[in-house]
C-alpha cells in the first residue's frame, strides 16, 4: 500500500472510529442551561474522545496493512478476469 492508499485508508478508519466513539459517556444535563439544546451534554470530553478513536483507527490500520501484505485478501482481480 502507497502512501496515499495508506493515508485515504487511515482517514476512512479514523472518521468512521470517530461517530462510534462519539456517544461514549454522553450524559444530559437534568436541567439544561438557557439557550441550549436540552439535548447538548454537559461535559463532551472532546480531546479524550480524539485520543482514543486515533489510538483505535492507528490499530484497525495496521490490521488492514497486515491482511493486504500478507496477501490473506487481495484487491487485484484474479488472472485471466481481465
Amino acid at each position: 500500500m502507497n502512501w496515499f492508499t495508506g493515508s485515504a485508508v487511515y482517514l476512512i478508519l479514523w472518521f468512521l472510529t470517530l461517530f462510534a466513539v462519539l456517544p461514549w459517556g454522553v450524559h444530559v444535563p437534568d436541567e439544561p442551561e438557557t439557550g441550549h439544546a436540552s439535548s447538548a451534554p454537559s461535559n463532551p470530553r472532546i480531546g479524550l474522545k480524539i485520543l482514543i478513536t486515533t489510538v483505535i483507527a492507528a490499530a484497525l490500520w495496521f490490521v488492514v496493512d497486515w491482511v493486504l501484505a500478507t496477501g490473506l485478501i487481495s484487491l487485484r482481480p484474479p488472472p485471466g478476469e481481465w
